[in-house]
């Protein structure tokens, strides 16, 4: 029933919203390729509900790079060839297919253009790695603005803790991850002797990345990942607070 799923569907954004404070775009269809094209279509924060006899009059003419796993390469090459749209796509001549992409890719852009996806949804997976971030309003100086800086990383390390201890996680690998104003991305990591899962254990491991990152530029994100996840066991490492401005 469309009206049952589109209010589940509004449902979890809901719940993604007051989880994280982000917007969500969700596409709810038969499969996964069709629902990842669905996602991008009503951004930001779009819901779009598709069903197999909706494929011609809502993906058909959508640009080939619409289909998750055709990149530029194939586009380029699908346009030399007419076709530009997944409905030119879906109604390409097979053999034409086969002689400029080879059987299997061939066969798999035919099936994706008509809406077939035979892989199966996994509704759960094994955490690799667990990571807060932020983007500032205004791009920030770690000099200037060292105390909202100390403020962010402190509260980005806090949920982090939150996040691992949630899920049932210690790390043994913290990471800080920095961009700039020119949109450099810098990631300095630390492999610890002991695993940690508690706010100021991050916290202290985070600072001893920041050391071995240079402060001149402006930065406009920062981010913690946690890494090396694993249960926990009788010994976690215990830090001491840290007292200071982290961007000192």
């Amino acid at each position: 029933m469309e009206g049952e799923t589109r209010a589940l569907a509004m449902r979890i954004k809901q719940a993604v919203h007051e989880a994280t404070g982000l917007t969500c775009s969700i596409g709810v269809t038969p499969n996964k390729l069709l629902s990842k094209i669905c996602s991008d279509l009503e951004k930001p924060n779009g819901l779009t509900v598709l069903g197999f006899e909706d494929i011609p009059s809502r993906i058909w003419p959508l640009g080939v790079r619409k289909i998750n796993g055709i990149g530029p390469k194939a586009t380029e090459k699908l346009a030399s060839l007419g076709i530009e749209t997944i409905g030119q796509l879906a109604q390409a001549d097979a053999g034409l297919l086969q002689d400029y992409f080879g059987a299997h890719y061939a066969a798999w852009l035919a099936r994706a253009a008509r809406g077939i996806d035979e892989r199966e949804i996994s509704t759960s997976s094994e955490s690799k790695s667990i990571s807060r971030e932020t983007t500032f309003e205004r791009d920030l100086h770690a000099r200037q603005d060292r105390e909202t800086l100390s403020a962010i990383l402190t509260t980005l390390c806090a949920r982090l803790a939150d996040d691992l201890q949630r899920k049932g996680y210690v790390s043994r690998t913290i990471s800080i991850k920095l961009r700039y104003d020119d949109f450099q991305i810098v990631s300095r990591n630390v492999t610890l002797p002991l695993p940690i899962a508690d706010a100021d254990g991050i916290l202290q491991a985070a600072r001893e990345c920041l050391k071995r990152v240079p402060l001149q530029r402006k930065l406009r994100l920062l981010g913690v990942r946690a890494s090396t996840l694993e249960a926990p066991g009788a010994t976690v490492a215990r830090r001491l607070p840290v007292q200071g401005d982290l961007f000192a």
